[in-house]
């Protein structure tokens, strides 16, 4: 593990509990999106809307079974009728959630300027009781023509904590940068 020095702690630098995974994997997950961003790659919000909006939908369900104006033995096939939505609706959402976005932390648009027409889908997994982190970097349409092979990183997360749980983001960003420029980089053409 690196180690700490007062000069290398910032008021700004990020702090996770060693002990506890899921602190350690949204600060990776925090700032790998950081550095995507910084990339140039904007952030894709229409499946986290969508999310929201499905999400908005099955709570006024919820409440027009809970406060419809008549009691219960009259308003029966009313509540049965909202139970039914609830449970399509929030069917609906766990399949869009299990097959769009997965392990996804963050979508993308293409950069501005960049002859790639598909954004990027920045994806990772910590899995219980393991060290090993593992950041994915695909495309988000990899049916496209212009979609470049999926490039992934596993590393130990010993590697970009100091003892003291602290973030030390210059490694952590080579790390993602040297994989957003694998991902990026020419596929060669055989003869």
């Amino acid at each position: 593990m690196p180690e700490t020095t007062p000069e290398a702690v910032s008021k700004n630098a990020k702090k996770a509990n060693l002990l506890d995974q899921h602190s350690i994997k949204h600060i990776l997950d925090e700032s790998a999106s950081e550095i995507v961003k910084s990339r140039g790659y904007a952030e894709d919000v229409r499946m986290s809307n969508v999310r929201l909006l499905m999400g908005a939908v099955i709570i006024v369900i919820a409440l027009f079974a809970q406060f419809y104006k008549k009691k219960f033995p009259e308003n029966r096939d009313f509540l049965i009728a909202c139970i039914g939505l609830y449970i399509v609706f929030n069917g609906i959402l766990q399949l869009l959630i299990y097959t769009k976005e997965k392990n996804a932390i963050m979508f993308t648009y293409a950069p501005v300027g960049s002859f790639n027409s598909t954004g990027l889908v920045v994806s990772s997994k910590l899995p219980r009781f393991s060290d090993l982190y593992t950041l994915t970097i695909a495309s988000a349409d990899p049916k496209s023509v212009a979609a470049n092979k999926p490039v992934e990183l596993t590393k130990s997360v010993t590697q970009w904590f100091t003892k003291d749980g602290i973030l030390v983001e210059g490694l952590f960003s080579k790390d993602v940068d040297a994989l957003i420029n694998e991902y990026n980089k020419e596929p060669k053409k055989s003869k």
